[in-house]
């Protein structure tokens, strides 16, 4: 079994590989980015436009800036973009995926609400190079599981240890929805069916016992359950709770659970959110969508089904972020929203959801857009960051810190050159 074993595995995944690649220091001195077409995200496009950056956050946004000892980048021609967030991803939890000791993902069980997703990130990770290389800047690391797997935790790719790493955010849950495949013999599907029912009420009694044992504790403190304990914040609404579901009928199941607690909900996967728009609207209940460079779910589905999901949910009116589940394929985040964009999202909704939204839906306020009082994640590219033929990222700063943007594969690249 793939495991929560919290040191062990880590050193093991330090040993297996780890980048050499030193983290850069606290901004020391003014940035100032000059004359660059700015895709601020939360005001539009703004050509020929200087961004000031102080203490790792945007200090001023316009024309003819200045300040003593700035550092300048003259960005002529060139287009800066807030730093990506990669949502639902295992980076740092996973480094070789057919070597066990290097893979901390998932524990066993139905309930492991206290176990985070933090305690097993390698900072030293090969992978997080890559992605860095592709403009993300911050990471969402999510336990895997049956039923409520654990916590996640929203960490910068830039650190020497996962306290560095880690960005303050609301405390969030992971809960896998059961969501049966029906057999096509009717003996075998009323099974199945059995089976996904037990599974829903295991659901319920799970949330009603730790919401009974969280009243009681107010009562009789020296009560103590640590896994029920974890949960208390979904009920008075200080934690999230992020449910993997795709089908319309499992999001309908899910949204049941979240109006009975009221609580702070947000949907992974929603492959069908668009059928249930008016049922997650009205729960305030947002969407991050994994799953733009998939095969269609259905066998009667358009073959470009999963590009067009991001564009039916903005019609509808839901709120959304794309991702890119995995850990070395959460890279490829800028180009599945390439896609979305040119399946009817269009590019500067795109953009928007795997920043300024993917922030918001992550539960960081002042990250994803160029804007003043914002961290200064930054990314300097030579053309559209979407497109994998013209992007050409040549920067990338994190609270306003140059960042190696050396990986691995070019290193290995420049090394056989000199055979």
């Amino acid at each position: 079994m793939k495991k929560f074993v919290f040191i062990p595995l880590l050193l093991a995944s330090s040993i297996a590989s780890s980048h050499d690649m030193v983290p850069a220091t606290d901004q020391s001195a003014p940035l100032l980015i000059t004359n660059a077409t700015v895709h601020t995200v939360s005001d539009g496009v703004k050509a020929n436009t200087s961004v000031l950056v102080e203490q790792g956050r945007i200090k001023a946004i316009g024309n003819n800036l200045n300040a003593a000892g700035a550092t300048v980048i003259d960005a002529s021609g060139k287009h800066l973009y807030p730093g990506m967030v990669a949502l639902d991803t295992q980076v740092g939890m996973v480094e070789i995926s057919m070597v066990r000791p290097t893979v901390d993902t998932y524990d066993v069980g139905d309930n492991n609400a206290d176990l985070r997703a933090a305690a097993v990130f390698n900072p030293d990770s090969e992978i997080i190079p890559t992605l860095r290389r592709n403009g993300i800047t911050h990471a969402q690391i999510v336990p895997r599981g049956e039923l409520l797997a654990g916590q996640s935790a929203l960490v910068n790719l830039d650190s020497w240890t996962v306290e560095d790493a880690k960005v303050e955010a609301p405390q969030s849950l992971h809960l896998y929805w059961p969501e049966p495949k029906l057999p096509a013999k009717a003996d075998e599907r009323e099974k199945a069916f059995a089976e996904h029912s037990k599974a829903l009420s295991n659901i319920d009694k799970l949330f009603a016992d730790a919401n009974s044992f969280i009243a009681r504790k107010q009562s009789e403190p020296k009560l103590t359950h640590r896994r029920f304990e974890a949960m208390a914040g979904l009920f008075d609404g200080s934690a999230r709770l992020f449910i993997h579901a795709d089908e319309a009928s499992a999001i309908r199941e899910a949204l049941v659970l979240v109006n009975r607690y009221k609580l702070s909900a947000v949907i992974v996967g929603g492959y069908e959110a668009a059928e249930v728009a008016d049922g997650l609207k009205a729960a305030g209940v947002a969407v991050v969508y994994p799953s733009v460079l998939s095969l269609p779910r259905h066998s009667d589905d358009n073959i470009d089904e999963a590009f067009a999901v991001p564009a039916k949910m903005a019609a509808a009116g839901i709120e959304f972020a794309i991702a890119y589940s995995g850990d070395w394929e959460a890279r490829n985040l800028p180009y599945a929203a390439g896609y979305a964009a040119a399946h009817g999202l269009g590019r500067d909704a795109a953009l928007k959801a795997i920043t300024l939204d993917a922030a918001k839906i992550a539960g960081v306020n002042d990250m994803g857009a160029i804007k003043e009082g914002y961290r200064a994640n930054l990314v300097l590219a030579e053309g559209d960051i979407l497109d994998p033929l013209t992007g050409r990222i040549q920067q990338v700063f994190i609270d306003g810190r140059a960042i190696d943007l050396k990986t691995r594969s070019a290193q290995l690249y420049q090394k056989y050159l000199k055979r």
